[in-house]
């Protein structure tokens, strides 16, 4: 039998009222919507011109194009025609920001399921039943349970059962609770996540320089140093490192980088206050920010090289003091 690759991401098979949704945009009646796809569940759905936008609308073509991605919000389902219809002009900033946030790990997920459907020549929707949708019930979204999956997938993937009917030795049928996955599945599951999560680890850094004039100032700066790193979480854990004083960086690996930024700026302010508490100073130099390996390794160096030539400049003038105070005691 066939197995069925394709399926809706969520275990609800129609998005509620008022939530966002992501869409990509089928075909255009020039006369009054655009006819969309929802990415996340599979199926049609309507967007009236009347719900483009809030102003005056003098050109429909700069508002919908054929192909364009983006979050709309449900304003009507009808489950009985299986349609939806939606609202761009609706959609605040903070929907969009959230709902192309979801999208995104949830697209990540979809790609991980279907290639272990297509690989293991299993039922896609089959497996959101018994593995995708209970991951997204108890861990908020599948993603975050594929992010613990990489270093212990025996705690996220074992408590995970399904029941089967068997033939017992009378002949007759029986219920069975077997783990929901088979060991061959599993292996190739744990083997894709593994290979796809860790390759998007991404590093988050900002710059600031951190002053204490005061007695122990040393002391203080490492207790704010601390207090940055605490900060941290055990999957986005937060370091902090010396640059040529006064200038640091902080850094963090995760692969959410909302979430990254968000960890990395409450260790700012983290260790602000910890300074400020003994007089100190923290300045920002560069918000917290995703950084590629190369640039970060440049940026460091350059740092270092700038602090090695405010180092040699320092030593000469105080070489050439040393000198003019010598020819004035002869």
């Amino acid at each position: 039998m066939a197995q069925n690759w394709d399926c809706r991401m969520y275990e609800e098979k129609f998005p509620e009222i008022d939530t966002t949704v992501m869409i990509k945009i089928k075909s255009i009646n020039s006369d009054t919507c655009a006819y969309v796809w929802l990415l996340e569940y599979n199926m049609e759905g309507m967007l009236s011109f009347r719900e483009l936008s809030q102003r005056r609308i003098r050109s429909v073509a700069s508002l919908v194009r054929v192909g364009r991605v983006e979050p709309v919000k449900v304003i009507d389902v009808d489950p009985r025609k299986g349609f939806v219809n939606l609202s761009k002009k609706r959609v605040s900033e903070e929907d969009r920001k959230a709902c192309e946030d979801k999208y995104n790990k949830s697209k990540h997920v979809h790609s991980i399921m279907q290639y272990v459907a297509e690989t293991e020549n299993v039922d896609l929707e089959d497996l959101y039943i018994h593995v995708g949708w209970p991951l997204y019930k108890k861990y908020g979204h599948a993603f975050e349970a594929f992010k613990l999956i990489v270093n212990d997938p025996d705690s996220v993937l074992n408590p995970l059962t399904r029941e089967v009917e068997e033939i017992n030795v009378d002949g007759e049928k029986v219920s069975k609770v077997v783990p929901a996955l088979t060991d061959k599945v599993k292996d190739t599951l744990v083997k894709i996540i593994r290979k796809r999560i860790t390759s998007q680890v991404l590093k988050i850094r900002a710059d600031i320089d951190m002053t204490c004039f005061e007695f122990d100032g040393v002391l203080h700066i490492k207790e704010a140093m601390r207090k940055a790193e605490a900060a941290g979480t055990d999957e986005c854990p937060v370091k902090i490192r010396l640059i040529g004083a006064p200038k640091y960086v902080l850094y963090a690996q995760t692969v959410d980088k909302a979430k990254g930024i968000e960890i990395v700026s409450n260790a700012i302010v983290a260790c602000t206050k910890e300074i400020e508490r003994h007089k100190g100073k923290l300045v920002v130099r560069e918000t917290p920010r995703e950084v590629r390996e190369q640039e970060d390794k440049l940026s460091t160096e350059e740092m270092s090289q700038l602090n090695l030539g405010n180092e040699e400049v320092e030593s000469d003038e105080n070489s050439e003091k040393e000198d003019s105070e010598a020819d004035d005691t002869v």
